[in-house]
């Protein structure tokens, strides 16, 4: 497999896409007046501490306070330790946020106490950042623990004598009280490189304590790197074939990076300087474009409607022009089967995390149910994203979660309808012509003026005009007043003006 990364830098905005087999697997988008402050440590004031769910909002000078679990305080070290294993594993992240907990919040924590936290989600919707009081610093090979004395290892090194070799060397090297997790991109690394990567982190954390020492909170004492650098540092691994970047700027801020770190991979980074943009010419505009829409054809003709809530994401498998074989149970598990890989593309391309339940089309045979639940097991194998699936109910339902450190893209490049403002729907013109007749009876049993003046919106004009006519004329022979009924361009097909004069 051919894996590339293409990144797009604009004065406005960086996009990342990583290609694999050239077709787009993941989408990054940073904009300059919105950075990600996913990694950001902030001296922050505690301003509530709520024993009811075991949490405090914590002020570190963002619009919204940050929302700290009793989980995330500090307090439990054994705790947090068990739920970094529990993370290498794969198991869901909510796990740890429910269990019974040695300590309370109002315990750990007091109204305007000082505390360092790192943001671990970003604000949300309504929400918002979640952050932790355990502090992670990640560098090319290992990520730092500063507070917690354990070693980690990534569970996507597979190899039993790797895994051995890497937890000895970092064991060498590490000081009392501090932690590491050792990343995937130390896969063969000698000790060399990741004594020098600690040394930098360790370096990094000294200058964070000393910084916390003088300034007041809520104050800003980290700011993780932008786009580019997180996803060369991330990302960019012996595995990826190429990055192609259309900034010469960046182009050599990054070589400059690779000498530090890993020269050998400077040679796979090429400076795009074509007259198209960088993302026409790789065919990606038109997949972000794609990536918005609700519904998403199968190649056999059936089709999968995905739906984002407050809470989660639905996603609906339907069978729409596939015909298939003689045998409904047939066709039925290959739409579902095809359906599978389709959601798994989708969901990572779109970035969806947090709840997703996914209604597969009712199969009767348990054979073909388990099928199905397998091949969404192995479609999602290979993604970086923790997720947890459960076993498929009898109505055909599989729930998900997926890890959620960010927006997904369609809350990074859209906003809730202006017209229907996000419900998706309006009132139909019947409907809001049958409410204005309710409010004009009304009327006109209390009012003495002779004339009523409606003015609404031209679609509910005609259905008045067109359809219901008769019942205006019923109203004003019944009340001997005048009803007046004007359609006035760009008004909102819900609102009305009523006068009477």
């Amino acid at each position: 497999m051919t894996t590339e990364i293409v990144i797009n830098v604009a004065p406005e905005e960086t996009r990342v896409a990583l290609l694999e087999n050239r077709e787009v697997a993941e989408l990054y988008i940073e904009r300059k007046k919105e950075g990600s402050i996913v990694g950001n440590i902030y001296k922050g004031k505690v301003v509530k501490v709520l024993p009811g769910i075991q949490a405090a909002f914590v002020d570190i000078g963002l619009d919204k306070a940050a929302f700290l679990y009793v989980s995330d305080a500090g307090a439990d070290v054994e705790e947090y330790i068990r739920m970094i294993e529990e993370k290498e594993e794969g198991l869901s992240e909510k796990r740890h946020e429910y269990r019974t907990m040695k300590y309370n919040i109002e315990d750990i924590l007091q109204e305007g106490q000082e505390i360092v936290v790192q943001v671990s989600k970003e604000p949300i919707g309504t929400k918002g950042a979640r952050i932790t009081s355990y502090i992670t610093l990640p560098g090319r090979y290992l990520v730092l623990m500063p507070n917690v004395d354990h070693i980690g290892v990534s569970r996507r090194i597979r190899d039993p004598e790797e895994r051995t070799r890497l937890r000895e060397i970092v064991q060498s090297f590490k000081k009392p009280g501090m932690g590491y997790i050792v990343r995937t991109a130390s896969e063969g690394m000698d000790r060399e490189s990741l004594a020098a990567d600690a040394e930098f982190l360790e370096l990094l954390w000294h200058n964070i304590v000393k910084k916390k020492e003088i300034i007041p909170a809520p104050s800003l004492l980290y700011s993780e790197l932008d786009l580019v650098f997180r996803i060369v540092r991330d990302l960019f691994t012996t595995r990826v074939d190429r990055l192609i970047i259309d900034s010469k700027d960046e182009y050599e801020r990054i070589k400059e990076f690779l000498k530090l770190y890993i020269p050998s991979l400077i040679p796979r980074v090429e400076l795009y300087e074509g007259e198209e943009p960088i993302f026409s010419a790789y065919d990606i505009e038109s997949v972000i474009n794609r990536a918005l829409e609700r519904k998403v054809w199968l190649k056999s003709g059936g089709y999968i409607v995905i739906d984002h809530t407050e809470a989660l994401t639905v996603i609906d498998v339907n069978t729409g022009k596939y015909v298939g074989t003689r045998d409904p149970e047939e066709t039925i598990t290959q739409t579902n089967l095809e359906a599978v890989k389709e959601i798994a593309y989708q969901i990572r391309l779109r970035n969806i995390g947090g709840i997703i339940i996914v209604d597969f089309i009712d199969m009767e045979k348990e054979k073909n149910r388990e099928k199905v639940f397998n091949a969404m097991l192995e479609a999602f194998a290979e993604d970086r994203a923790r997720t947890n699936i459960i076993r498929m109910s009898e109505l055909g339902l599989v729930e998900m979660s997926r890890k959620r450190t960010r927006d997904n893209i369609m809350h990074t490049l859209c906003e809730p309808c202006m017209y229907c403002d996000g419900k998706g729907y309006t009132k139909s013109a019947t409907t809001v012509c049958y409410e204005i007749f309710r409010k004009i009876r009304k009327i006109l049993r209390t009012t003495k003026d002779k004339r009523v003046v409606v003015t609404v919106n031209p679609l509910v004009a005609n259905v008045i005009f067109d359809e219901e006519r008769s019942i205006i004329e019923e109203m004003e022979k019944e009340s001997q007043k005048r009803i007046i009924i004007k359609g006035e361009e760009g008004m909102h097909i819900e609102d009305y003006d009523i006068l009477t004069i």
